[in-house]
């Protein structure tokens, strides 16, 4: 029960029903807070208990400050978790080892449930192994279930074992889709309350659902695991962007258009750990598909949430995906009354301003490995002949003017200014071809971005159907694959009978996942492959996906670029990044005349009619109308039972992790670290990409080795987002990334580094060092740059760090949620001095550290900063990067799972 200080509790009637709501306009100050705001504040007002949620908190909120820094700390309490499978999987096995845990100490296992809803769905675990022909899916379906049965049994235990906790079976659809087409409520109804639909996710790109008008982001599964168990999120009142759209898209221009746009300009401006929300009248002219895809890309330009208004279009979507009238109703009569409806002409208090025409945006793509490096179409040959260079051996800066200075044998191969190396390549069916450095060999509709927007995937299908016309397909070297977010996607290109074109150029259905967005882009054709690798041939891959960091698509592929779905097809169609798709033909038709982009590209009118006969309420009743039961291959899988889980000691997929091992009901004091080494010495913009692992496993590396060992065949291996449920796969895996450089094995990339507990301090594999580390009792560092903790797969870069040995991480600086995922791991995140460097401070790996003053923390208070010494005596004050008091309370316990058990056991 709130403790309702401000008289707040009131009554909403609509219709038949009636609701107890919380009224915002009972806090002095809220008419003018952003609707971001607004939403934490009812948050803040319905939980208020006196303690962690005081009186003084909602004063706060009610009279922030829009231009001071953070410093206000809140606890705001989701309404609901979502998740997917890779990071869902440990969530679970988690929650079913904290029960033996709480057991151990004596208390309830009953007590580790859900108390707020949650919901897992199966996305990310099919991978594109099969393509190009009509049983694609279904033999990528069977291949998901025969490698993924064991995690598959796990979640349906936990779906009858644990309360409120549901499973969207594989082969449905990508988790952001399912959630603003089915799961999102807008507004909550819960024991007889209606207030604001909130959630985290295990997922970065959670915040899709802020086009919906849902604050919620995606956070560590250690967190969402904490909240699950009603554990507030620990967090400061952000500032908040205001982002004012005006004028309305140009014919010929796509949502990825304009979310690439978005990206570039809000990183340039610098948005981390701010919310960004979306005002103003272009607001209003842009359908709720284009601002889900703006949603989506939060974390690309690095906000907390990217939010839109409740208006008249959010409740056209509502309606159109099934939703019920009474509940449309209800967003409707509740955004109204408090406050949360869209004004077009309002300008509410923001920190900070931007503005963008949408009439200016023009046809963009993002590459070679960073989602913000956009580059305007018509410039994609010249900028791909610049950036090419770096991926290629004697790329140089070199072009056609400079190279008559080389004698012949030493100029690097150049062709129009931009490195060749040619190779001919004889295909299964006896044909050959050419592969240059630029091919692109892999061309995927894929991802939660754009196959969500009926917009862009329409106008794939119609830029497909005019190529077949025209006699064109895809080049013979190019892995085309289609995953759709839902299955509403086939329904809809059905109906138009869109399908048959998709399939005829090479774009057939390869599942209802993320696919190659992920990394599960499966492998190479095996010829085209073996070019690649004999001859270092630096190709690429376009995506209509949100991630191209470098490693991520696929081990073949060096550069990664982001498209929209048509620019996806037409690159298939053209088959390397040297042809200028908006100058060049992208082939020739049945009678030798050349076919340009123009000629196959459709109409604004011509996708739009085809969006409003094919789509239809009645697709997304259908199916979504029975979405928890699964098809019968789900259903005949076996289900274990009873409260607690019965451990395999010979599974390879789902293990008993180590981290209530020797627990207490009091935490150990918190230690100084002395005589650290360095683990790893990392640049700028090192992701969780880079350091969780991801992708396929290789079988000469640690986790591969331990696989082999247990009897597993390689081709069996699968992806370590399908292990991991199994710590010790993942910890092989972590910092294993093929595209990470430690600077500590110079020469080296991926996962190596010196192991100076033997003579010399050879090249080792990191996993290797740090058993050889940890058998030796000497804690671990890890020195980075800037922007450290970007991207993905954040619960296991911190529970991986953790494994290792680390005990401290001293970077230039931070993305948010790694930061907080670190201490959520027992990893002390400590921040270089401003303007100091490892670098500058003359650090190169192979010092000896300490850390002294850490043990502030058993005052109970936070040092701002603490002495780091070394051997060498370099000396310098780290900030101490625990931001929040309750950061600093998971830090004392051990990290925030030990933290909520000895909770719920107090209880």
């Amino acid at each position: 029960m709130s403790a309702n200080s401000f008289d707040a509790r009131s009554t909403l009637q609509v219709g038949d029903e009636s609701y107890e709501i919380f009224r915002l306009d009972k806090v002095e100050g809220s008419a003018r807070l952003p609707y971001s705001l607004k939403v934490l504040l009812e948050n803040l007002l319905r939980t208020e208990d006196g303690a962690n949620i005081t009186a003084d908190h909602i004063r706060a909120l009610g009279g922030w400050d829009s231009q001071a820094q953070p410093s206000q700390e809140i606890q705001f309490t989701p309404a609901r978790v979502i998740m997917q499978d890779f990071t869902g999987v440990p969530c679970v096995v988690d929650l079913a080892t904290m029960r033996e845990a709480v057991k151990e100490l004596g208390g309830d296992a009953a007590k580790i449930n859900p108390l707020a809803p949650a919901e897992l769905v199966i996305d990310h675990s099919v991978i594109a192994d099969k393509f190009g022909t009509n049983d694609a899916f279904k033999q990528n379906v069977e291949l998901e279930y025969g490698r993924n049965k064991e995690r598959y049994q796990f979640l349906r235990w936990g779906q009858t074992a644990f309360d409120e906790f549901k499973v969207v079976p594989p082969g449905t659809g990508i988790v952001h889709q399912v959630n603003i087409e089915h799961l999102a409520r807008v507004v909550m109804t819960r024991d007889g309350k209606a207030y604001p639909d909130t959630l985290v996710g295990t997922d970065s790109h959670t915040t899709m659902v802020n086009g919906l008008g849902v604050l919620g982001w995606g956070v560590g599964g250690i967190e969402a695991e904490a909240a699950m168990l009603g554990q507030p999120v620990s967090m400061l009142i952000p500032r908040v962007v205001g982002f004012k759209l005006t004028g309305e898209l140009q014919p010929g221009t796509t949502a990825t258009d304009l979310v690439l746009t978005i990206t570039e300009m809000l990183r340039k401006h610098g948005v981390v750990g701010k919310f960004v929300e979306f005002y103003g009248e272009g607001v209003a002219a842009t359908s709720l598909a284009n601002r889900a895809t703006i949603g989506n890309m939060s974390p690309e330009f690095g906000s907390t949430a990217a939010i839109f208004p409740i208006d008249d279009e959010t409740l056209s979507y509502m309606r159109l995906t099934g939703r019920s009238e009474q509940q449309v109703a209800l967003v409707e009569a509740y955004a109204k009354e408090q406050g949360l409806w869209l004004d077009p002409k309002a300008e509410p208090d923001f920190s900070e301003k931007l503005e963008l025409d949408l009439a200016t945006v023009v046809p963009s793509i993002a590459g070679p490995k960073r989602p913000q490096d956009r580059i305007v179409l018509a410039d994609a040959k010249s900028q791909f002949a610049q950036d090419v260079r770096n991926y290629v051996k004697d790329g140089g800066d070199v072009d056609e003017a400079a190279k008559e200075s080389f004698p012949a044998s030493d100029a690097p191969a150049i062709s129009n200014g931009v490195p060749s190396n040619p190779v001919e390549v004889t295909a299964p069916d006896g044909t050959t071809y050419t592969l240059d450095h630029g091919a692109v060999t892999v061309a995927a509709i894929t991802s939660c971005t754009n196959t969500s927007n009926p917009y862009v995937m329409v106008a794939a299908a119609l830029v497909a159907k005019k190529a077949v016309e025209k006699g064109l397909t895809r080049k013979p070297w190019v892995k085309t694959t289609l995953a759709p977010g839902s299955k509403v996607v086939t329904d809809y290109f059905e109906k138009a009978g869109l399908t048959p074109y998709l399939d005829k150029v090479g774009f057939n259905l390869v599942g209802y996942g993320c696919t190659t967005c992920i990394g599960n882009s499966g492998p190479l054709p095996d010829e085209v492959s073996k070019a690649v690798n004999e001859h270092d041939l630096a190709v690429t891959s376009v995506l209509s996906g949100n991630r191209n960091f470098e490693g991520r698509i696929n081990p073949d592929v060096k550069m990664n670029y982001l498209a929209s779905p048509p620019l996806v097809v037409a690159y298939a169609l053209a088959g390397s990044m040297k042809v200028d798709i908006t100058r060049e033909a992208l082939g020739y038709d049945q009678d030798n005349n050349p076919v340009f982009l123009k000629d196959i590209w459709p109409s604004e009118a011509e996708v739009n009619d085809v969006v409003a006969n094919a789509i239809g309420e009645d697709m997304f009743s259908k199916s979504y109308s029975d979405v928890f039961a699964g098809d019968a291959q789900w259903q005949a899988l076996p289900v274990p039972t009873g409260d607690t889980f019965e451990w395999d000691g010979e599974s390879t997929y789902v293990r008993k992790p180590p981290y209530f091992e020797g627990m207490q009901m009091e935490p150990a004091p918190v230690e100084d670290i002395t005589g650290a080494r360095v683990l790893a010495k990392l640049g700028d913009s090192v992701t969780t990409d880079h350091i969780s692992p991801a992708g396929a496993i290789k079988a000469d590396t640690p986790a591969g080795k331990y696989l082999t060992e247990h009897g597993i065949e390689r081709r069996d291996f699968n992806s370590y987002g399908s292990r991991r449920g199994n710590h010790e796969v993942m910890i092989r895996g972590t910092f294993a990334n093929i595209r990470l450089r430690n600077q500590i094995a110079p020469g080296t990339e991926g996962g190596y580094t010196r192991d100076f507990t033997q003579d010399g301090g050879p090249v080792s594999f990191i996993y290797d060092a740090s058993q050889n580390y940890q058998a030796a009792g000497v804690p671990l560092v890890v020195l980075a740059g800037k922007e450290y903790g970007s991207g993905s797969s954040r619960d296991w870069a911190a529970k991986g760090t953790a494994l290792l040995g680390v005990k401290a991480v001293i970077a230039e600086s931070y993305e948010r949620i790694h930061r907080s995922n670190l201490i959520g791991m027992g990893v002390l995140p400590l921040q270089f001095p401003e303007g100091h460097t490892a670098e500058s401070l003359g650090l190169t790996g192979e010092e000896t550290f300490s850390v002294s003053g850490v043990t502030e923390l058993n005052d109970g208070t936070t040092p701002r900063t603490v002495k780091v010494t070394t051997d060498t005596g370099v000396e310098f004050d780290a900030v101490v990067r625990i931001d929040t008091p309750g950061e600093a309370d998971y830090y004392r316990n051990g990290g925030i799972l030990q933290y909520v058990l000895r909770s719920l056991i107090r209880k």
